[in-house]
């Protein structure tokens, strides 16, 4: 949602009929002044010496000046009442049926993106209406951090508080340089990914099994996707295998979306081939990078890429919000009034 102004052109129009109503007039009181006449009093030259003069002239001063600034002002304030400022709303009644679980691996070394996907949520999450969201991270065990809802407001809070955890510097373990506070956030948020101890990591076909079976209402027509984060360097045994994990989704009419942050090693190219096959075999979209910041855009391609895939027509809502504008209308006009009493007085 976003707010404009439907009709700007009219506050630039608004704007100059001020302005030159303001010509005009200058022009008339200076024509108006060389037709009058002067009545001279006798005696009355020490009058504008008098320091109740000078203090009333002053002050008299002051109130034009305030009046020509809340004139401008309230001139302002029709002319943006006139352009009818709105909020705009683009909706799509086949993105609203969109079931979508976010599907993180959380071992060290993916901490970072994990958080920059998170981040990205949070700030697509208003424009989200219907769409059900679900958090699901994993290690060597599973953790569902709030199931399938589209109750935007628990959302918010629970990728607020994912993101606050997650977002730790990871490197700064090895010289003891960490936050404590942080790091017990970060802990508390993993408990539960690390069921199986210290000698199984990254188990990531069990992982995107978890997700799979986080989808429910398998009666209704709903577009449902997985975006799964992972650098596929699997420690131990898994139940699931990648490709096994994949093709059980991929039944479950599930479509994975991948996102691939593996470092440079001697096993990281089959370990990305054999990621980007289980993706891309079930028509998904993968992506690969070692850029954290890549992935605010790699999320928005894929939200795109669902969109056209729904043929989701967009509905635009126009909601008229004079509201503020008014308000300071009212209120300019009431300082007006109160100034050209004050000046009469």
């Amino acid at each position: 949602m976003s707010s404009i102004l439907l009709h700007p052109w009219a506050l630039w129009v608004v704007l100059a009929a001020v302005v030159a109503a303001l010509v005009l007039g200058w022009f008339a009181r200076s024509a108006k002044q060389e037709r009058r006449q002067v009545t001279w009093v006798a005696n009355a030259g020490y009058l504008p010496e008098l320091p109740s003069f000078k203090s009333r002239l002053s002050r008299y001063r002051v109130f034009l000046l305030c009046l020509a600034v809340v004139l401008f002002g309230s001139s302002i304030a029709t002319g943006f009442l006139v352009a009818r400022p709105v909020d705009r709303e683009v909706r799509s009644e086949e993105l609203a049926t969109r079931d979508i679980v976010l599907c993180l691996d959380v071992s060290g070394s993916m901490i970072e993106y994990d958080t920059e996907i998170v981040q990205r949520f949070l700030e697509l999450l208003p424009s989200f209406h219907g769409e059900r969201i679900a958090l699901s991270i994993y290690n060597s065990t599973s953790r569902t951090v709030f199931p399938l809802t589209d109750d935007y407001t628990l959302v918010e809070e629970q990728l607020t508080e994912a993101a606050d955890a997650l977002d730790f510097d990871v490197d700064s373990l090895e010289d003891f340089s960490y936050d404590t506070a942080a790091l017990d956030r970060l802990l508390q948020f993993l408990a539960g990914t690390e069921g199986l101890g210290q000698d199984a990591s990254s188990l990531v076909g069990d992982g995107l099994a978890t997700c799979g079976l986080a989808f429910d209402l398998e009666d209704e027509e709903r577009s449902r996707s997985i975006i799964m984060a992972t650098d596929n360097e699997v420690f131990g045994e898994p139940l699931y295998t990648l490709p096994e994990a994949a093709e059980l989704v991929a039944e479950r009419d599930i479509t994975l979306h991948g996102f691939y942050a593996g470092a440079v090693t001697a096993d990281s190219a089959a370990q990305e081939k054999e990621y980007r096959d289980a993706v891309e075999e079930q028509g998904g979209l993968f992506y690969a990078s070692d850029d954290p910041d890549a992935v605010s855009g790699i999320v928005d391609e894929i939200s795109a890429q669902q969109a056209a895939e729904l043929d989701a027509d967009a509905e635009v809502i126009i909601t008229d919000r004079p509201e503020e504008y008014f308000a300071w209308l009212m209120g300019l006009i009431g300082v007006y009034l109160l100034a050209v009493w004050r000046l009469r007085a």
